[in-house]
C-alpha cells in the first residue's frame, strides 16, 4: 500500500514541487495552501503517514497546528517534518523537540528526500 504524505505550506512554488517530487516517489501526496484546510481535511480524510509542516503560515500557524495535532489521539503518533524559513535559535530549539525532523529553507531535495524515507521505514 502506498504511503500517505499530508503538504501544507503557504509557499506555492515549494507546495508544488514537494507534491511533483514525492508523486513521482510512489506516494500519495495531499497539498494544502495553508493551514484551516489542512486541518479541515484531516477531520475528513484518512489519517496520513507523515505531514510536512511549513511553520510561518497566515491564519493557522504550524506551531497551532503541532499543538492540535499532538492533543488529538488520533493524530499525535504521525511523523511531523517541520519545513521552515525559521531559522532561528528559538524556533529550533522549540521545533525539535514537537516533531520528527526539522529542516530549514532553502532545502536540498535529495537531503529532504532522504529524511522522508528514514521517517517513512
Amino acid at each position: 500500500m502506498r504511503k500517505k504524505i499530508m503538504v501544507v505550506d503557504d509557499d506555492l512554488d515549494i507546495l508544488l514541487s514537494l507534491k511533483s517530487i514525492f508523486e513521482y516517489e510512489g506516494y500519495d501526496v495531499e497539498a494544502f495552501d495553508n493551514g484551516k484546510k489542512f486541518y479541515d481535511s484531516l477531520k475528513r480524510e484518512d489519517i496520513p503517514d507523515l505531514i510536512i509542516l511549513d511553520i510561518m503560515m497566515p491564519g493557522m500557524s504550524g506551531w497551532m497546528l503541532s499543538d492540535r495535532l499532538r492533543e488529538n489521539p488520533m493524530w499525535r503518533d504521525i511523523p511531523v517534518v517541520f519545513l521552515t524559513a525559521r531559522t532561528d535559535e528559538f524556533a529550533r530549539e522549540t521545533g525539535v523537540p514537537l516533531c520528527a525532523d526539522y529542516i530549514e529553507k532553502p532545502f536540498d531535495i535529495e537531503d529532504l528526500r532522504e529524511r522522508i524515507e528514514n521517517i517513512l521505514e
